[in-house]
């Protein structure tokens, strides 16, 4: 008789059926989760979130998927949800979605999330503005960050024992001290963007209006009068060409100054990269960064098996070890919640130079759309 692969998986099922007592194998349940930004954010679900949170749920397996890095990622997440929304599907495929705070708002104004925080234990735990408001829209409910993502000025302490603290002492500074301050514009990478964001922040009148709206056209007069003086500050700049080269030029001397991702310069503090004297600190009025979101679609398959996931993943002891030690990012909860859990080591990489309560003064968030594309644009006209 020849045998076959038919034949071969006839009997592999046999002898399961025997050894199982002809019994069905237990089925699992699949949680899926879906997320924008880079590979490592699907690496961090299926290499550490799943395996843990597994194994606190016997029957459940977690599997992960990537829509790719920045906005893009978050709109094809929201393209999927709305396609599933308009075909009238009773369950979607996505039971747990992980999103910028841009695209956290749309998908809240056009119905596509369930409203969950209030359902889950740490809830409670997030009390930045970031759990209330995304870029404008009221996400209150909806929404529970995974974690902060922070610029900040990197300086050199040996060359500048008294950072300026505000951005009219940096502008003062930067005149003092040409060339010794360093950025990479707003076509280079996002810290350069938000430091623009920043000095708009310090030089217009417009405050809070920039968070929270309504857009007005008059405005941007205002936004053009207060990039004037980053024109004047720019010819006694060093330019640098993206993120990594601010940070680069911080480590060969080249800058004693300049604006960092936090998360990517303790990177490269661990990895050697850096002069390990090199500091952070926060200026008034502040600087931007954002979270990303944890959301939970309207029509998920599994409801309350993703609200249990999120709430694992937003857990203290899981924030330290994920988030804090892994990432250098700042928790989605109020760290003062995973302090316990970190050594003093640990604690003082993160929170030191910048404390829980520099984040709250001076954490700030990118401004809603209208003004933010309002101020890129300007700043090509007027400080370019």
């Amino acid at each position: 008789m020849t045998i076959t692969r038919r034949t071969l998986l006839a009997t592999a099922a046999l002898s399961a059926a025997m050894l199982f007592g002809a019994r069905e194998l237990p089925a699992q349940t699949v949680l899926n989760v879906v997320t924008a930004g880079d590979q490592n954010m699907v690496d961090y679900v299926n290499e550490f979130l799943g395996p843990r949170f597994e194994a606190e749920n016997p029957g459940v397996r977690v599997q992960a998927a990537g829509t790719g890095p920045g906005d893009a990622g978050s709109r094809k997440i929201y393209e999927k949800l709305k396609a599933q929304a308009d075909s009238g599907a009773e369950v979607w495929d996505v039971d747990v979605a992980v999103v910028h705070q841009k695209m956290a708002g749309q998908l809240v104004q056009e119905g596509l999330l369930a409203a969950y925080r209030d359902e889950v234990e740490t809830g409670r735990l997030a009390t930045r503005d970031t759990v209330r408001n995304a870029l404008g829209v009221n996400v209150e409910g909806y929404v529970m960050p995974m974690f902060h993502s922070q610029i900040a000025i990197a300086y050199n302490p040996d060359v500048v024992p008294n950072p300026p603290k505000s951005y009219a002492e940096l502008a003062e500074w930067v005149k003092e001290n040409p060339r010794a301050f360093g950025y990479n514009g707003i076509k280079g990478g996002m810290s350069g963007v938000g430091f623009v964001m920043g000095w708009v922040y310090a030089f217009s009148p417009l405050g809070d209006k920039l968070f929270t709206g309504p857009f007005d056209e008059a405005d941007v007069k205002l936004i053009e009068d207060a990039l004037a003086g980053l024109k004047d500050f720019n010819q006694n700049v060093t330019f640098t060409p993206g993120n990594a080269g601010t940070l680069d030029a911080l480590n060969r001397g080249e800058i004693f100054m300049g604006p960092v991702w936090v998360d990517m310069f303790y990177t490269w503090m661990a990895d050697g990269r850096m002069n390990p004297n090199t500091r952070l600190t926060l200026i008034a009025p502040g600087l931007p960064g954002q979270p990303m979101y944890y959301v939970l679609p309207k029509k998920a398959a599994q409801p309350e098996l993703a609200k249990k996931f999120i709430a694992f993943a937003t857990s203290p002891a899981i924030q330290a070890e994920g988030i804090v030690k892994r990432f250098n990012w700042y928790p989605g909860i109020d760290a003062e919640h995973v302090k316990p859990y970190l050594s003093e080591a640990d604690w003082n990489k993160l929170f030191v130079d910048v404390t829980p309560e520099d984040l709250k003064a001076y954490g700030k968030p990118f401004p809603i759309t209208p003004y933010f594309n309002a101020i890129l644009e300007a700043y090509e006209r007027v400080a370019g």
